[in-house]
């Protein structure tokens, strides 16, 4: 699906996200944040929620990695990765794909996270792209919401 089609609030949070922008939706009920944003409170069912900015900041709460069959060549080819539930320093938790930067680093996390470590991640957006014939430029279609470990980047 092209971004042009989607729906007004899928597509408000892919353009923020390309924007380096991560936005939640935030109920005035109960208090609740919806990352990635429902178009109603999924915590207590009211109807008119807000858009709010979130850091793009959490940690990891655990980690697989994926099998032959769930292998994305697209992904391999940015850096090794593994599917995470990621909770935002805001509150809300979601799987997202996280990158690791070593495959070594990938073997090790979850014998970290069964011993209780913390291990900080930040947003890492992706540009995502139709597939292209020889000597076409290809074009980006959406900017794809994922995570990097913070030790990565230090």
């Amino acid at each position: 699906m092209q971004l042009s089609q989607m729906e007004p609030i899928s597509k408000k949070w892919f353009d923020a996200v390309a924007e380096g922008k991560y936005l939640g939706r935030k109920c005035p009920e109960c208090g609740a944040i919806e990352f990635p944003p429902h178009i109603a409170c999924n915590t207590c069912g009211y109807h008119e929620t807000e858009w709010v900015e979130l850091s793009g900041h959490g940690t990891l709460k655990s980690f697989v990695i994926p099998g032959i069959q769930n292998d994305k060549p697209y992904l391999k080819a940015v850096a090794p990765y593994g599917y995470g539930l990621v909770k935002l320093d805001e509150g809300p938790e979601y799987t997202f794909v996280v990158f690791c930067g070593k495959k070594k680093v990938v073997k090790g996390l979850q014998e970290r996270l069964h011993a209780g470590e913390e291990i900080g991640v930040h947003a890492r957006p992706i540009e995502r792209t139709t597939p292209i014939k020889p000597g076409e430029e290809p074009v980006v279609e959406w900017s794809e919401l994922c995570f990097e470990l913070d030790e990565v980047s230090e």
